[in-house]
């Protein structure tokens, strides 16, 4: 029920379609009754056993309607029969059924319309709420996740769960009242026989319950391990490349067959039990006819306190109930497996957001001054990643950090941007904590080139475009230009309209870092980020990317993370950074004159 309540908001905005949904089913419950209950008057012409009413019926208000209606038909059949003779009366009875037939499956279809629009609708609104919470989320959620495992949520698992909630809007209104009425017209033909009928149904219900003990913790187990093998899938297309160059196909056949033998495994079971659900309902429920047939025979033939053409009617109405109590079994089991889905949507969309702006963050659109990380310590699991961590970058000034793999270089880029918060200290721009500055805001003032260029099949200009959304050609061609790319991208077929296919791949490693560097460029922000902006690079793809990083710092304030040190040798202060700490800083020249751990490291790359 608590994840039903959560779904409701979804709902709220089709309100009108679940509210004519629920007055067709009422309708069609209705019809469906009073579609077999017109079978009476038929058998009872057939049989020539029509009571006899030869005064027109008085309306006595609304408490004594449904007399008034039965005897308003029978006088009109008697005065038929009378008059025309007994195969106007059938025809009659014959065209009631037909209007009563008609009415029940227009209001069908009206009921399975709005329905449809509902369900619909809510699909669409949860997949793009689902994906504006996927985007909103820090990049340490997807550390923790296999992506596959969210692609699967939001593809199978929404789906999954909203064909499960739209089954209990069908188990509590349509089926249930489909029963009811029943019943109660039942009822009103012979209570002793209809009686007779529930003696069964507890019998019934609990043997189908016993089918679904366990279901919802293997649909659980089915639905994560769907993720799972989608994760397989790409990351196998991902790292295509290595998979085929170490002849791994077949370990990743393996485990991708091993995978899908456990979800056919689970499946079968889940869809052993789903499909028992219904033949057995039916045939427990013919069990109840065949019993029923033989003791309501015997109140027709030996103690005759039930008329042949009532007794025929109610045996209609006794399997009409099997027809909604097979859809209840069977929108029980959905239920259950969509409840599974519906935790694991739900546990993404309820994750709380641990790096959001706060109520009252400030709008930066400037940078005026200086950049200070003031002693920040910074953990991913236990152990810190950066001790005590204190920096200033002046306005204008080019600052890179350098050091062994490991030493938490690339953790300020994160710290800056706000991938990741701070344990402890501080991180200032202008002396305003970034904690205080709205997100997009402060990622607004910083441009990133990362280690890998990071691409979108999609074309040149596109890509170029996420610096700048309503750039024109003019500035996206002065940007390919700064970025010292343009030579290349006019030689392309299409020129910037040319696509670049997944992540960039028809391209080369220099070209897609040098796309992503006029992206940045286009974007203009007074602080740039290059984090390892060269380390995937050949050596002549270097230098084309370095020419392009230092056109782009012009004038620009820079936190450059290096481990190719002839990068950095142009920078205003040097920070040489060792196990999360500060071990030496100054320009070039004077970390060379200290002959101590940045020398050795010029040293061993010049070696190399």
């Amino acid at each position: 029920m608590e994840n039903i309540k959560k779904i409701i908001p979804f709902v709220l905005p089709y309100k009108r379609n679940a509210i004519w949904n629920i007055i067709f089913n009422i309708l069609y419950a209705l019809f469906s009754t009073l579609s077999f209950v017109a079978l009476a008057p038929m058998m009872q012409v057939l049989f020539n056993e029509t009571r006899k009413v030869t005064t027109k019926p008085v309306y006595q208000g609304i408490f004594k309607i449904t007399k008034f209606g039965e005897d308003y038909l029978y006088f009109y059949i008697t005065k038929l029969t009378d008059t025309k003779g007994p195969e106007f009366a059938l025809l009659l009875v014959i065209s009631i059924i037909i209007v009563t037939f008609l009415l029940k499956n227009l209001f069908n279809y009206l009921a399975s319309l709005h329905i449809m629009h509902l369900r619909n609708g809510v699909l669409k609104d949860m997949r793009v709420k689902l994906f504006n919470k996927i985007i909103s989320l820090p990049i340490g959620f997807y550390s923790e996740k296999r992506k596959g495992d969210v692609m699967a949520r939001m593809l199978g698992d929404v789906g999954e769960f909203q064909n499960s909630f739209f089954s209990v809007m069908e188990l509590i209104v349509r089926e249930p009242l489909t029963i009811v009425f029943t019943i109660a017209t039942m009822f009103s033909l012979s209570v002793k026989l209809t009686i007779f009928v529930f003696l069964f149904i507890p019998v019934s219900g609990f043997i189908i319950s016993r089918l679904g003990k366990n279901l919802k913790s293997k649909s659980e187990r089915a639905q994560a391990e769907s993720g799972y093998f989608i994760s397989i899938l790409e990351e196998t297309l991902s790292g295509m490349k290595v998979v085929k160059s170490y002849n791994a196909e077949g370990r990743f056949s393996k485990k991708f067959s091993s995978s899908i033998d456990r979800l056919v495994k689970l499946s079968n079971s889940i869809g052993n039990k789903n499909n028992l659900a219904s033949p057995l309902s039916e045939f427990l429920g013919i069990v109840t006819i065949a019993v029923l047939l033989w003791y309501g025979g015997n109140m027709v033939l030996v103690d005759h306190s039930l008329k042949g053409a009532t007794f025929i009617v109610f045996m209609a109405l006794a399997y009409n109930i099997l027809t909604p109590a097979k859809a209840i079994s069977k929108a029980s089991y959905q239920v259950k497996s969509g409840m599974a889905a519906a935790e694991r949507v739900l546990s993404i969309l309820e994750f709380e957001n641990p790096i959001t702006s706060k109520k009252n963050a400030i709008t930066k659109n400037t940078f005026d001054d200086t950049i200070e990380i003031k002693n920040i310590n910074f953990r991913y699991e236990e152990e810190n990643v950066l001790k005590n961590f204190t920096i200033a970058i002046p306005k204008g000034k080019t600052v890179a950090l350098v050091g062994q793999s490991g030493s938490g270089k690339s953790t300020i880029a994160n710290l800056l941007t706000r991938f990741y918060d701070v344990n402890e200290g501080s991180i200032t721009i202008d002396g305003i904590n970034i904690k205080d500055l709205k997100l997009e805001s402060l990622r607004g003032l910083m441009g990133l080139v990362t280690q890998d260029s990071i691409l979108f099949n999609d074309s040149i200009k596109n890509n170029i475009l996420l610096g700048k959304e309503d750039a024109t050609d003019a500035e996206v061609l002065e940007a390919l230009k700064i970025a010292n790319a343009l030579e290349f991208v006019q030689n392309l077929p299409n020129g910037i309209e040319t696509n670049i296919g997944d992540a960039g791949n028809k391209l080369s490693g220099g070209q897609k870092q040098r796309l992503s560097i006029a992206r940045a460029v286009l974007k203009n922000p007074p602080i740039m980020v290059l984090d390892e902006a060269t380390s995937a690079l050949d050596t002549e793809s270097e230098k084309f990317v370095q020419i392009a990083l230092e056109n782009m710092m012009q004038n620009r304030t820079s936190i450059v993370i290096a481990h190719r040190l002839s990068t950095i040798q142009k920078a205003d202060k040097i920070i040489v950074m060792k196990k999360g700490e500060i071990v030496e800083q100054g320009t070039h020249t004077e970390l060379l004159a200290l002959n101590g751990t940045y020398s050795n490291l010029v040293t061993m790359q010049s070696f190399e």
